[in-house]
């Protein structure tokens, strides 16, 4: 079983050595590192080739991460044999050490696991605002624990494809799935990685995210750049769903963006009837309410044990940073639901961030 790396870049210069080198360091070694250099302008492909990696370098590609994928997978993938196994990683992204060794394993015993995807965690944080996004992974790394890594989402952070697997979602494309026929990616989605994960799905392939699988990614530095991120994501999932329509797969997606519209619609009222009583000198203390909000504040604090940041709990404690940091998430939410109703044309904004060390 072999295990070919594959990191699609686009000015990634300032990171992509980090993100070889966190490949090279795994327990089990690669049997091949690419890097896919897609209309890059700075250094990555020298430094690339300078760190043992392959370089391929698209031409004329126009349709972002999933375009590049797409012309390298149509020259590679026919070569490979059928017990290969493709790891697809970010290139602002470090693995934990045994992420190869493990995804290989369950990929080698089970044969109908189609895909292992990683559970990222957030790099080292540094302002109130990083801080609020690696709770936030820190919560959602719990909960694929306590769903023992099923997966919602194949993160396009890292994760290892069965080769058969990558074949069928290509032949399917243009048939029974959205896209172009040939296709491993579909080039009209915003949001790849959820997209493959629906294809994936839809096909009856089994996936899984165990929480061994840790990959380290970069978080945002600033309020724009985590708005641009996060309604990209949330835009793609909506859009990703609209294309598949309502199926027995999708169902308990389209479920989820229903609760995420409940749950802003419940935070916004709240927020509205906490302002008034204040301002009316209505608001009163009651026993029964201040104790669902201290088991609610104590759950905070708890999920956010993980991040091992001593602000990351002191934040989650004071409970209004993260308030605010819930509604710019769902603000977004509301915008790129907005934007899909409205079928506004879809943007992709490249952050370029120096990679920080890790602890």
């Amino acid at each position: 079983m072999r295990v070919h790396v594959v990191i699609p870049a686009h000015d990634e210069a300032a990171g992509i050595e980090a993100t070889i080198a966190s490949v090279w360091q795994q327990t089990v070694r690669p049997d091949a590192v690419t890097v896919v250099a897609d209309n890059c302008t700075d250094a990555t492909a020298e430094l690339a080739r300078a760190n043992g990696a392959h370089v391929f370098e698209t031409v004329g590609n126009r349709h972002r991460k999933a375009g590049a994928l797409n012309q390298y997978l149509e020259h590679q993938l026919p070569l490979l044999d059928v017990t290969d196994i493709v790891l697809v990683m970010d290139a602002d992204t470090r693995l934990s050490p045994q992420f190869i060794e493990i995804s290989a394993g369950l990929l080698q015993t089970n044969s109908r696991l189609g895909a292992v995807g990683g559970v990222f965690v957030g790099g080292e944080p540094s302002s109130w605002l990083e801080h609020a996004q690696a709770n936030e992974f820190a919560r959602y790394q719990r909960d694929v624990a306590r769903h023992a890594g099923r997966v919602l989402v194949l993160t396009g952070t890292a994760s290892a494809f069965r080769v058969p697997a990558m074949r069928d979602v290509a032949f399917a494309r243009g048939v029974s799935l959205p896209g172009r026929h040939g296709d491993v990616y579909d080039i009209a989605a915003l949001t790849e990685d959820n997209e493959i994960t629906l294809a994936l799905k839809h096909l009856g392939w089994g996936l899984v995210s165990p929480k061994q699988c840790m990959v380290w990614t970069e978080l945002m530095p600033t309020v724009g750049d985590l708005h641009r991120q996060r309604l990209r994501w949330y835009r793609g999932a909506i859009d990703n769903l609209r294309s598949y329509g309502l199926t027995r797969i999708t169902a308990r997606y389209w479920a989820q963006q229903f609760n995420l519209c409940i749950s802003v619609g419940v935070l916004l009222l709240l927020i509205t009837m906490t302002t008034m009583g204040i301002l009316t000198g209505t608001l009163r203390f009651s026993l029964f309410w201040s104790l669902i909000g201290l088991g609610f504040l104590v759950e905070r604090v708890i999920s956010s044990w993980r991040t091992g940041s001593r602000r990351g709990r002191v934040l989650s404690a004071l409970l209004f940073p993260e308030l605010v940091y819930d509604l710019i998430l769902q603000f977004t939410f509301i915008r790129a639901a907005r934007h899909s109703a409205r079928g506004t044309t879809a943007t992709w904004h490249h952050v370029t961030i120096q990679m920080k060390e890790h602890v």
